[in-house]
């Protein structure tokens, strides 16, 4: 199986997406992506965890990729 190169530019938020902060959660993650510190959202399905990654892959004009990881 051949390796597969992804270009960053395909995977740009291009739109903005909803999301309404709950806290202090948008300067949190701010703060953590300025100072290159690792970020690890944990929470139940349907809580916004993908929303917010969204949210900040547009607002940082960052590549967004995701995979999804069932655990059944």
């Amino acid at each position: 199986m051949a390796a597969q190169i992804l270009k960053s530019e395909q995977h740009l938020v291009a739109e903005k997406p909803y999301y309404e902060p709950v806290g202090c959660e948008v300067a949190l993650f701010q703060a953590a992506y300025n100072n290159q510190l690792p970020v690890l959202l944990k929470g139940p399905t349907g809580c916004g965890k993908t929303r917010f990654m969204e949210h900040m892959a547009w607002r940082l004009q960052r590549p967004l990729i995701t995979v999804s990881c069932p655990t059944t």
